[in-house]
């Protein structure tokens, strides 16, 4: 076969994908998308990667999430600072579930979304596909965060050197117009062992850990800007359900106060997802309540 006919069968080839992915929904998002749409999900179909289009995402108003200015102030400059085109970091938001984590990231594409902020949204097992995510965002003109929420690895999975590669910098570095924001229940997102502590050894009285060891922490050390999440005292606990038992036009009373402490008590957590939860159960039954008089 010679070339010239090699190249008409490659180009019907590729034709023919892609009218399959366009017939399917499956296709990669065209420029136009990232003007019509904040969200997405990166997808993989037969090795196939693309941006599917979240048309509805929940989005949040910085404003609602409660008890944590500190957070929210650091992670906005940062972003402020992507948007401008300054350089920026990427940020690993750790800690106690519920606490706002990823409502920020949320808050964050509601506040900046008309600026041109889009947010990706990336399972850890696609993390592998950085590189390939990266080369269908350089051209845009939009600012792309890639959110991994609730990341955090197995023993096992190798799927965290892309992301380490990813957040290094080296030579196939991201581009300019993307960061990486992740959410984690821990600090350190890899499992450290007990066997990994064998090879520590002590010199002059100072603790060398283990190159075992001393991988799995540098993860967490790649991300730029590390932000601590805690459950909230009982006092900005109940500041925040007052917020929101507010914001439905209900009054916060003694009563209220005393049953949103049961409810964090029966589920272990004063975070303002429970918070919230609790003003939602409250409203509900309170308006079933009264459509039943």
């Amino acid at each position: 076969m010679d070339q010239e006919a090699l190249k008409v069968l490659t180009k019907i080839a590729q034709t023919l994908e892609n009218l399959d992915h366009y017939l399917l929904g499956k296709h990669p998002s065209p420029a136009g998308d990232f003007d019509r749409h904040l969200a997405f999900a990166w997808r993989k179909e037969n090795h196939h990667g693309y941006c599917q289009a979240i048309p509805t995402p929940r989005l949040i108003n910085l404003d609602d999430l409660m008890g944590i200015d500190a957070q929210k102030a650091v992670l906005v400059k940062n972003t402020e600072q992507f948007l401008a085109g300054y350089p920026a970091n990427n940020a690993l938001l750790w800690g106690a579930k519920g606490t706002g984590k990823s409502s920020i990231i949320k808050g964050l594409l509601q506040r900046y979304g008309e600026r041109g902020l889009r947010v990706i949204d990336i399972d850890r097992k696609d993390l592998v596909d950085i590189a390939e995510i990266a080369a269908v965002l350089r051209d845009s003109d939009k600012k792309f965060i890639l959110f991994c929420d609730d990341l955090s690895f197995e023993a096992a999975d190798v799927s965290y050197k892309a992301l380490k590669v990813a957040l290094d910098g080296g030579m196939a570095a991201i581009p300019d117009n993307i960061l990486i924001y992740a959410t984690s229940n821990r600090r350190h997102l890899l499992p450290e062992m007990m066997e990994d502590n064998l090879n520590s050894r002590v010199v002059n009285r100072e603790v060398h850990h283990a190159d075992a060891i001393e991988e799995k922490i540098s993860l967490s050390e790649r991300f730029g800007i590390w932000l601590s999440f805690y459950l909230f005292s009982e006092e900005d606990y109940l500041k925040i359900v007052q917020h929101w038992v507010n914001s439905f036009s209900m009054e916060f009373t003694d009563a209220v106060a005393q049953d949103a402490i049961i409810w964090a008590r029966l589920r272990a957590s004063r975070s303002g997802r429970s918070a919230h939860q609790y003003a939602v159960d409250l409203i509900g039954k309170t308006k079933l309540a009264e459509h039943l008089l």
